[in-house]
């Protein structure tokens, strides 16, 4: 029986066809777009939120009615909500398949996961858009300008 030979050092490297999951290759891109999209979206909640006017000192009520009152705002918050659900989601999807070794717990595990991701992403949704600004018997000094207090 021969030994197997070692090839010459400068002999070209045959790569084998790649054999993942074009769903992992989807996931893995997607987060790095995400996480990118996600900074743009996170500094510019902190700035406006935070940073300019009062700053932390005009948070209030008011403050969050008038900014929900605008579409602008909405398809803002309403894009930061999907894309860190689905980013987390994703995230702790990998840590899962990476540590749950029974297939039963990674299982259970993920659909736990989705269903939890589920209901916030939808929750989330529906106080974006179904936020009322003016809401009956609330204290007029609380509201903003435009629900005519």
């Amino acid at each position: 029986m021969s030994a197997p030979t070692i090839p010459a050092p400068r002999t070209g490297y045959q790569r084998s066809k790649a054999k993942g999951s074009s769903l992992e290759l989807a996931a893995w891109l997607f987060m790095r777009l995400s996480g990118i999209i996600l900074v743009v979206l996170i500094f510019g909640h902190l700035i406006v939120n935070l940073w300019m006017g009062d700053g932390v000192h005009r948070l209030n009520f008011g403050f969050v009615a008038g900014k929900l009152a605008s579409p602008f705002w909405q398809i803002w918050d309403l894009t930061m909500l999907w894309l860190a659900m689905i980013h987390g989601t994703n995230g702790v999807r990998t840590i899962i398949l990476d540590y749950a070794e029974r297939p039963g717990t990674r299982l259970t595990l993920q659909m736990v996961l989705y269903a939890a991701s589920a209901v916030v992403i939808v929750l989330g949704t529906l106080v974006i858009f179904t936020f009322e600004p003016c809401p009956t018997g609330a204290d007029p000094s609380l509201l903003p300008s435009f629900c005519g207090a």
